[in-house]
């Protein structure tokens, strides 16, 4: 990784690090009391303190306070930054075109200012969501129950995606709502809500996978309910199916003789 850093910098030298930073495309950390003014969808001020303003390659320019994990000021990628001095203090802007919105933060001291061309090509791997879910249950659809079929998923119905629907072991269809954390009430009526979607004879799916219509199935999928998701499921006649979402990132999977 290439850097440079200055400490206690003067305006002109600060000022020359930054369009340095631009040059080379590298993302700029600055530690300093500023000043913040927005104009755009709407109008903002913040008035003088010491922050950090971080300003990435990809245009993205973040302004932090010493508290919370979310930005007080931002704009998106593909935002266009540019400084230049006036007054003897540094001033730099981020424009955005669409929407128009621009960002100005004055400095007029800098504590401390780096940059460095950063090089990382990966892709943040996550488990443990709903997505995670459903890829463990089609790959092991017993732990659902011993015949169940999955059939398709993310199915488009009148009030949204069904995330699993399959057959059991007496060809009933089963629509699942998999929810990755503990599942409350909001679950439960989005499950009822996709079970009316069925209730009319002529459904297209019914039709498609030749199920016949002896009884619909509605079973929420999640690690816990809460106690009332727990008495609206009684009272709707909804099933309950307790799994917990994988906790393994594909990387750590290791290849072993089952697999052959």
């Amino acid at each position: 990784m290439k850097y440079k850093i200055l400490e206690n910098p003067n305006c002109e030298d600060a000022y020359g690090l930054v369009e340095e930073a631009l040059r080379k495309k590298a993302t700029i950390t600055i530690y300093a009391c500023c000043k913040v003014t927005y104009e755009g969808r709407a109008l903002s001020e913040l008035n003088w303190g010491e922050r950090i303003i971080l300003i990435k390659p990809d245009g993205s320019f973040l302004i932090h306070q010493e508290k919370k994990v979310e930005p007080v000021n931002w704009q998106p990628p593909k935002s266009k930054t540019r400084g230049y001095i006036q007054d003897d203090n540094l001033i730099l802007e981020s424009h955005r075109r669409t929407p128009k919105e621009l960002l100005i933060v004055e400095i007029r001291k800098v504590q401390y200012i780096t940059y460095a061309n950063i090089e990382d090509f990966e892709e943040l791997e996550q488990a443990g969501y709903e997505k995670d879910m459903g890829d463990m249950i089609m790959e092991k659809p017993h732990m659902i129950e011993e015949g169940f079929k999955p059939t398709a998923r993310e199915y488009s119905v009148e009030h949204g995606f069904i995330d699993i629907l399959g057959k059991d072991r007496d060809n009933n269809l089963m629509i699942l709502e998999l929810k990755a954390r503990k599942a409350g009430v909001s679950a439960v009526k989005q499950l009822k809500r996709y079970l009316t979607d069925f209730e009319d004879d002529d459904n297209d799916y019914l039709k498609e996978c030749r199920v016949q219509k002896k009884k619909i199935r509605g079973l929420l999928v999640a690690p816990s309910l809460g106690n009332d998701a727990e008495e609206l499921l009684e009272k709707e006649g909804i099933e309950f199916v307790a799994v917990e979402p994988p906790k393994e990132l594909k990387r750590d999977k290791k290849i072993t003789l089952d697999a052959f």
